[in-house]
């Protein structure tokens, strides 16, 4: 039943489009991975203005446990539900309790009050509902905010000389606070972490966050969304953790070989390691040689294991061979997959606005090809924007794919012609 009513409720949140456009949980096409892009995409364009951008990732205790019903409650019928469908959702929130079990031991039944069921596949829906008003908030401070349920970030930029900039974020910072106080969700200060994004650490002097009278450090250093990322978008610490993850899990599935055919060897491969490199790729796009070369190395290790190779036999007829793409063309892969979903309605729109199509001024041959406006370069001085940036990258390389590619009519036509196009690239000597 909870799996029909999370479906209806699915759709009606789309068809009327409800929710944040910054909201990237639990939603269809949208993922860490869309909010991650996107994030990344407006510090790089931040920098090659010479801005600095200040992260602020929110820390919430137990948010999805503190739900107010009564509030909850008021938030569904605001968005035009009532009658039976308001009813069930009530009944479905209100007259729980809980208990704690220990061996043939139980504790008394306490009611549950507050909170969205844990488990339950309405629960994400319903607390996404319930946090619709704070992106509002937040933009009305001229603060960018990115939302993936409970996971809340804000992020302001500002030229390096306007040190002020930092008090409207103290006074939006400020205003969450209040809106989840009232809300009955709780901040810990302690907890929340703040990312410098400059091209110099020496910008970061007298810039002073505060939250709830807490004074909040600039770190060098942060996880977004399983993610590191650092002050210079290097992403050198992300890929090096990355690295060693996968390498630690490769010798325990070496461990594993003597026992396993290779089809069964490969899945545990592909779990246990390809996922690790396939998380959030498309910020790999345009990663420098020595840096991509790390992942290139799991990648290699990951095929001598799963074909029995030796170690210094070349790796690149084992990847043809397994039909692997490189770690640069997996990359490259995803970007391309994101752009076809944005250009298709079938991605987030807070992507789909950073590419456009392509409108030449007069009647040309290009015409009709559905190519995209690639920026100019002076939108796109810094090396790392014109290499890494997706509003950047994404419509250059999909001006490089064949017509053919560039027309497929659905998604999973677009990505085997994709693979089989980017391998033959990547094989072709």
């Amino acid at each position: 039943m909870e799996r029909v009513v999370a479906a209806q409720l699915q759709a009606f949140l789309v068809d009327t489009d409800f929710l944040d456009p910054a909201q990237s949980g639990f939603r269809p096409g949208h993922g860490t991975e869309t909010a991650l892009v996107a994030l990344v995409d407006d510090l790089r364009r931040e920098l090659d203005r010479r801005s600095v951008s200040l992260l602020v990732l929110l820390d919430l205790s137990a948010a999805f446990d503190t739900v107010d019903h009564g509030i909850l409650l008021g938030r569904l019928a605001g968005m035009g539900l009532g009658g039976t469908v308001l009813q069930w959702l009530r009944s479905f929130l209100e007259g729980r309790s809980q208990m704690v079990s220990l061996g043939d031991t139980c504790s008394a039944p306490q009611p549950l009050t507050c909170g969205v069921p844990q488990g339950s596949v309405l629960s994400p829906m319903l607390f996404n509902i319930y946090m619709k008003p704070l992106g509002e908030i937040i933009r009305s401070f001229g603060v960018r905010c990115h939302l993936y349920a409970d996971d809340v970030q804000l992020c302001h930029s500002f030229p390096p000389v306007t040190k002020e900039a930092v008090q409207v974020l103290n006074r939006c910072l400020a205003a969450v606070s209040d809106w989840m106080r009232v809300n009955k969700l709780k901040l810990n200060p302690d907890k929340t972490e703040v990312l410098l994004v400059s091209r110099r650490a020496e910008q970061g002097i007298g810039l002073q966050p505060v939250l709830d009278g807490v004074a909040l450090p600039l770190k060098t250093q942060v996880r977004s969304l399983g993610v590191l990322l650092d002050s210079s978008l290097s992403l050198e610490p992300q890929v090096s953790a990355v690295a060693r993850g996968a390498f630690a899990q490769l010798r325990l599935v070496r461990q594993l070989r003597p026992f396993l055919g290779r089809s069964d060897l490969a899945t545990v491969v592909h779990a246990l390691v390809t996922a690790r490199l396939d998380y959030c790729n498309a910020l790999y796009v345009g990663l420098p040689l020595k840096t991509a070369r790390k992942l290139q190395l799991v990648q290699r290790a990951a095929a001598r294991l799963i074909t029995g190779a030796a170690y210094r036999e070349h790796t690149t007829p084992l990847l043809s061979q397994l039909h692997w793409l490189p770690i640069c063309y997996r990359a490259q892969f995803k970007v391309l997959a994101l752009t076809y979903k944005a250009l298709n309605g079938s991605g987030p729109i807070y992507l789909s606005e950073r590419i456009s199509s392509y409108e030449p001024g007069r009647s040309l041959r290009s015409s009709g090809e559905a190519l995209l406006s690639v920026p100019p370069a002076s939108q796109a001085r810094l090396v790392g924007t014109r290499d890494r940036a997706f509003s950047v990258v994404a419509p250059r390389l999909w001006n490089t794919l064949p017509r053919e590619i560039r027309h497929a009519p659905t998604l999973l036509s677009f990505r085997k012609a994709l693979k089989t196009w980017l391998c033959a690239q990547a094989f072709k000597d």
